[in-house]
């Protein structure tokens, strides 16, 4: 890496990651959050811990929990809900709710304008503490990638299914409210050289961070937060 400047005055508690680049999508990289001085002068962008925290959902969990999952998908992506189905409930029922995970899901909105919908439809649950039940009706009415299942017409369904307000969900989404949260989102993924989705990110009690590439199986995530968790 070629040297760089460190600018005047600025915060030593800057916070990066340094982290290497998936040379296929199963592969894991074992990435460090360092305390070090924000660098100025680098052609690559600065990545913080807020890169992976921020512009994302509500945490489902405890708060405490010593492990984080972040997730980054689109609820179009057909490996996405082969993740929600296959894998996501057994992390829920093991580690979420036993207090040792928390998890965080991150929007990156490839495939579709349904893709921006349906992430912003979310959001708009959260104003009525209903974001991870509307995460889960939208993979549970799943039914492929552009097919018109995350309509207007359908997220408005959805959010009856699960008992919001329709009202006000509808005076949301008609708006696009978090469009500029999903867009935020969208660039975090792109900062962290995110080509697909799912991609994951877990974050251990060390800050010592491990990025998981695809649609893994339940093992590969229960074999990281065990050794994360000793």
């Amino acid at each position: 890496m070629p040297s760089l400047a460190i600018g005047a005055g600025i915060a030593v508690a800057a916070i990066i990651l340094v982290f290497l680049i998936l040379n296929a999508p199963n592969q894991q990289d074992n990435l460090v959050l360092v305390p070090t001085p924000e660098i100025q002068g680098s052609d690559h962008p600065k990545i913080t811990i807020d890169t992976l925290m921020k512009n994302g959902s509500p945490v489902l969990g405890n708060e405490n929990a010593p492990v984080t999952l972040v997730e980054f998908g689109d609820y179009q992506c057909f490996y996405c809900n082969k993740f929600y189905h296959n894998t996501e409930e057994l992390i829920v029922k093991n580690y979420i709710n036993s207090g040792k995970v928390k998890m965080i899901f991150k929007d990156y909105t490839i495939i579709g304008k349904d893709s921006v919908s349906a992430a912003n439809a979310a959001h708009c649950a959260n104003e009525q503490n209903s974001f991870w039940k509307y995460h889960d009706i939208l993979y549970n009415n799943w039914n492929g990638e552009n097919t018109g299942w995350a309509s207007a017409e359908n997220l408005l369904t959805f959010a009856a299914d699960v008992g919001l307000d329709g009202k006000e969900f509808s005076k949301c989404i008609t708006a696009s409210k978090y469009s500029s949260l999903v867009t935020n989102s969208n660039q975090d993924a792109k900062d962290l050289g995110l080509t697909g989705t799912p991609a994951f990110f877990i974050i251990g009690p060390g800050k010592n961070v491990t990025k998981i590439g695809g649609a893994q199986p339940y093992n590969v995530f229960e074999g990281i937060f065990e050794s994360e968790l000793k």
